[in-house]
């Protein structure tokens, strides 16, 4: 396992930081670092400076992901370069989540649409919000639902139903009720932090996760961002002769896994 010595001592010839950092240094001076800045151009080519611009306006406009650990900052932005995914809050592709004093890596249900896209498998692929007196009949047992979007009585969300078509005709539709939603968040949602201002976006997000983990094609993108998602991920920048290597470790902030999925992924929020 590598060490942060090398970097700890670049970050140390530049000053002294932001002291109110748990480890004494802001992300700005981490993404100076010749170690982080390299592995960011490695990873996104001509499109690294920006992104890199990206983290650190986030931080600069989140006075919560400030508090953090910045290092783990950088290892969940890392892990959003790898799958090239932008980190802008208003986007909804992926986000970096302050979790205590630790920032952890948020897939959104965009980004898990883009990555199965990227496959070039699949043939259409959504998810929506079901509002009352749409639903006009339900089969729990193949899971086939008839939705009637003349039928709306109001604007009151009672669930949320996600569909795929692969290029070879295979269709799955999956239908969460709000109620399922709601247990499956109190369940699985250790802090609710994102739950909170993203209700729609992590529920769209519970569904199609779990839809495409069990009927859906599993690239090795798809399978990353699975594994990282709600984790805090801790990654170990250090130059060598032999060039750039990182070591990577995730640990949980969850407390359960989630007993539905088939490739015994742990869940995270969502």
């Amino acid at each position: 396992m590598a060490t942060n010595s090398s970097l700890k001592n670049q970050i140390a010839n530049k000053g002294n930081g932001n002291q109110n950092t748990p480890q004494g240094y802001t992300v700005k001076q981490l993404m100076s670092a010749s170690s982080v800045k390299n592995r960011f151009e490695e990873t996104l080519g001509k499109k690294a400076p920006q992104f890199m611009a990206s983290v650190i306006n986030l931080v600069n406009g989140d006075t919560n992901l400030q508090k953090c650990d910045q290092m783990s900052v950088v290892s969940s932005a890392m892990v959003a370069a790898a799958l090239d995914l932008p980190i802008d809050k208003n986007l909804g592709y992926a986000w970096v989540v302050p979790y205590g004093n630790k920032a952890t890596f948020q897939m959104g249900y965009k980004g898990y649409i883009q990555l199965a896209l990227r496959t070039g498998q699949y043939k259409n692929i959504n998810v929506i919000e079901v509002y009352e007196g749409e639903v006009k009949s339900f089969n729990r047992l193949t899971e086939e639902i008839e939705l009637e979007f003349e039928g709306k009585e109001s604007d009151k969300v009672i669930g949320y139903v996600g569909y795929f078509e692969l290029i070879n005709g295979f269709r799955k539709t999956v239908y969460w009720s709000k109620d399922e939603i709601e247990r499956h968040k109190k369940r699985f949602s250790k802090t609710g932090f994102v739950w909170k201002d993203n209700y729609d976006a992590m529920a769209k997000k519970t569904v199609i996760r779990n839809m495409l983990n069990k009927w859906g094609i599993l690239s090795i993108d798809m399978q990353t961002a699975v594994t990282t998602d709600g984790n805090a991920v801790t990654q170990d920048f250090e130059q060598e002769d032999s060039g750039l290597v990182i070591d990577a470790e995730f640990s949980e902030v969850n407390e359960a896994s989630e007993g539905q999925q088939e490739i015994n992924f742990q869940d995270g929020e969502g």
